[in-house]
């Protein structure tokens, strides 16, 4: 389970962990049945697979701008770039990357506009010198179509992307085709604080939880009505996917949609543990671990805080002391003490309240050295941070987000579109 992800860059970490805690990890892949995403045979069909079963309709006599990465393919694989450069009746003229680049490789710096190798087509970066896409850009298109797997995730900025673009097609009566794929954390489970209505950033498009479980064209809906965004939009959905199902129930290949989600199971932890890393530790950037460590320099004993957070008894995850030296983010390349993070059942497990839990302990057994004040950035919610610094229980700041996510509960209802 340690190594068998693992490319040759990722063996330059090192990894210090007991016996004990090797066993552990096999244990609980065991247990799990060593799922992984990509067993069985595939079933839900994507947005670009229904279009293309629509032999296209729906862009016929249209000159397409698209808004993909590496995620953008079809079920045999293909990528969504070289499905519409050759549908019969469509004319790509042009394709917009987000933030990591069009084949997902770019780390956290800015994305420059280049040509894509395959078609000789421009390749506008929306994530360097423009976050939206400009009337330059936009000159020849009459059709704009997104196709990006989301991550399900509230300061994930693939769905700021989106919303930009269709803010900016709606001033020029362009329409906007979003292909649907499924939101990998599942349709039901809706947590986190709310975003503060001042906080609205491109890693905050619009006020909502954390995990607001809908898909990339359920949100497009509600953003483009909420927002009075007025796009003429259109939404090609999925066939049988249901709310119930994570991205492993779905059959259909897992692609990571950045360079640090590579698995489901950081997919999961990435909620909680992310906004953490303003605050001064690291996440375990550029290790096989990413997202499922804690951990920093000052972090000691590592076993101490490793059994603080297994006294918690969080339901469907578990915690190991354990060290690394991670390649990237705070502290690259020195050795960070802390403790790992697995996630045992991901259908009772709960990464919101993971990330306000391990946010307590970090307060309250290291208030010098962990900055509190700056998770901020990604929790987007002054009270719970307030609550926190004030050693308000977890239980007591998870239990009064209630009535917020209530209303977008109700609120989201008109925007679903599967069951």
């Amino acid at each position: 389970m340690l190594d068998n992800q693992a490319s040759p860059r990722v063996f330059r970490y090192r990894l210090l962990l007991a016996p004990a805690f090797l066993f552990a990890c096999c244990a609980i892949t065991w247990v799990r049945g060593g799922a992984q995403p990509n067993e069985g045979p595939e079933r839900t069909k994507t947005g670009i697979d229904v279009l293309e079963e629509q032999h296209f309709a729906a862009l016929r006599r249209k000159r397409v701008g698209l808004i993909t990465n590496q995620t953008g393919v079809d079920a045999k694989g293909r990528r969504t770039i070289d499905v519409l450069a050759h549908a019969e009746g469509v004319k790509l003229v042009a394709v917009f990357s987000p933030e990591h680049g069009v084949a997902g490789k770019v780390e956290d710096t800015g994305v420059v506009n280049s040509l894509d190798s395959t078609t000789g087509l421009p390749i506008y970066s929306l994530y360097g010198e423009t976050r939206r896409p400009t009337q330059q850009m936009l000159a020849n298109v009459d059709a704009l179509v997104f196709d990006i797997q989301d991550a399900g995730v509230r300061f994930y900025t693939y769905i700021t992307t989106m919303g930009y673009a269709m803010e900016e097609a709606a001033k020029r009566h362009i329409g906007v085709f979003v292909l649907d794929r499924p939101n990998p954390l599942g349709g039901e489970v809706i947590e986190g604080p709310m975003l503060d209505q001042d906080r609205l950033s491109f890693v905050g498009y619009f006020p909502m939880p954390v995990r607001y479980a809908m898909t990339i064209g359920e949100l497009a809906q509600m953003f483009n009505a909420e927002n009075k965004i007025g796009a003429d939009l259109h939404i090609i959905a999925m066939d049988d996917w249901h709310r119930s199902e994570i991205f492993a129930d779905t059959g259909l290949k897992w692609i990571p949609p950045s360079p640090n989600l590579r698995t489901l199971d950081e997919t999961f932890l990435y909620p909680g543990i992310e906004p953490l890393q303003a605050g001064g530790v690291s996440v375990g950037r550029g290790t096989i671990k990413a997202f499922e460590f804690v951990g920093a320099p000052w972090l000691e004993p590592s076993a101490e805080f490793a059994g603080e957070l297994e006294g918690r008894q969080l339901p469907g995850v578990r915690f190991f002391a354990a060290g690394i030296i991670p390649l990237g983010g705070p502290y690259a390349g020195q050795m960070c003490h802390g403790a790992f993070v697995f996630v045992t059942d991901p259908a009772i497990f709960r990464s919101a309240r993971l990330g306000i839990e391990l946010a307590d302990a970090l307060h309250r057994m290291f208030p010098a050295k962990f900055d509190l004040d700056k998770t901020i950035f990604l929790f987007g919610s002054r009270s719970t941070i307030q609550r926190i610094k004030r050693n308000d229980k977890p239980a007591n700041i998870i239990a009064d987000w209630a009535p917020d996510l209530e209303k977008f509960h109700v609120m989201r209802q008109k925007y679903l579109l599967y069951h």
